[in-house]
């Protein structure tokens, strides 16, 4: 791609200056602004196209049940999605290393759910089926993404240094062995896939829909996923640095730098589409772009050691999740025991409790916000806690 035209324009004539663009953090800069140029050009023309196509949101019937007066959103155009994954991996085809190993698997893990998402997206629209994808469909594109991702990073030789460890947050120079059963019954013997995959899968699985379950109000899954963005991108470019790594005893992944060429894109596109998804929304994001994103955070920490700060950086992600299953689990106790189901918050996921309370979707969107960015922050404080 351009990045490659670059290096080889720089081989044949060397010119002055060339050698500035073999830098990630220029990079990184030259693909967020590139994103940000696709998130402009083409972010009208497909709200244009989603809106002759008469490809709108419904709007859930019991908001209206609860006092949430959401009627002014029925028919905004929905699957903008598009507009995110598309300046996401158009950014990092141009400016990242497509001979790293990280650069494929985070590209193939955006493209893989925004077809699941996109999939869901058409049939709620298209089809006019708005139980979208069957459940289990969903739940076997998320599975099998973690699988794939899980195997690769496993078995493949540029993780072949860490594949069984992960870092634990907090304590310096210890990390978690996923190879704990070879360790304790088998001598010798490596058993660390055993754990591994499975963890893969499951943190994939939880973190896609953890973010679909939090795309439910104006700009809230695209604001908090760009501040959760800026904390992987941190973290992904100490991961790949070896000074920075060393001082701040951080486990150093060679060629883990390129991930920030993707999560600069990420950042930026998330920010741009706020241009159209901030209250009064033009488009929402869909599935196409909720699971995609969703699954992509999940795999770039997968990739850097630092899945167990996920419940920390995406915070507000892990109590929308909760609130749901607390909600469902309390409602089915209750009906069982008493022949009426209960509540525990007027409505779930989380937000919507808010909104139900009184609270004007803007005030609760902000606030949500502002605790992502204290909750990021925190995540990166733990690397000079240790």
């Amino acid at each position: 791609m351009l990045y490659f035209l670059i290096q080889w324009l720089e081989s044949v004539f060397s010119p002055p200056g060339f050698q500035v663009v073999e830098f990630i953090t220029v990079r990184a800069t030259l693909a967020a602004i590139t994103a940000f140029m696709i998130v402009m050009v083409i972010g009208p023309r497909v709200i244009q196209w989603l809106q002759s196509k008469h490809i709108g949101e419904r709007v859930r019937t019991e908001l209206a049940v609860n006092g949430v007066d959401h009627s002014h959103k029925g028919g905004t155009p929905t699957m903008g999605g598009l507009i995110i994954v598309s300046a996401i991996v158009i950014s990092t085809l141009l400016w990242g290393d497509l001979r790293e190993i990280f650069v494929w698997l985070i590209l193939i893990t955006t493209v893989w759910m925004a077809a699941f998402g996109f999939a869901d997206d058409y049939i709620k629209t298209i089809k006019r089926n708005k139980k979208g994808l069957a459940a289990r469909m969903k739940l076997t594109g998320q599975i099998g993404l973690g699988l794939l991702i899980g195997i690769v990073m496993y078995f493949h030789p540029q993780f072949e240094a860490t594949r069984t460890v992960t870092e634990i947050p907090l304590v310096r120079d210890w990390h978690l062995d996923y190879n704990v059963l070879g360790n304790l019954f088998f001598a010798g013997v490596d058993l660390g896939w055993l754990l591994f995959i499975p963890t893969t899968i499951f943190i994939v699985t939880a973190t896609s829909n953890a973010v679909n379950l939090t795309d439910g109000m104006d700009g809230l899954a695209a604001g908090t996923t760009a501040i959760v963005a800026i904390g992987l991108f941190i973290l992904a470019y100490i991961s790949g640095h070896l000074v920075f790594s060393s001082y701040l005893g951080v486990m150093y992944l060679e060629g883990a730098g390129e991930l920030t060429i993707y999560v600069a894109s990420l950042v930026v596109a998330c920010l741009g589409f706020l241009w159209y998804n901030s209250y009064p929304a033009s488009v929402f994001m869909g599935d196409t772009g909720s699971l995609s994103l969703g699954a992509a955070i999940a795999v770039i920490a997968l990739m850097i050691k630092k899945e167990l700060l996920l419940p920390l950086l995406c915070a507000i992600f892990f109590v929308e999740t909760v609130s749901v299953i607390i909600q469902t689990t309390y409602f089915r106790y209750t009906r069982r025991k008493t022949g009426v189901g209960k509540r525990v918050f007027r409505m779930a996921p989380l937000h919507h409790h808010y909104e139900a309370s009184g609270m004007h979707e803007v005030k609760v969107v902000s606030r949500f916000w502002l605790i992502t960015v204290i909750t990021m922050l925190a995540a990166l404080l733990t690397l000079r806690i240790r």
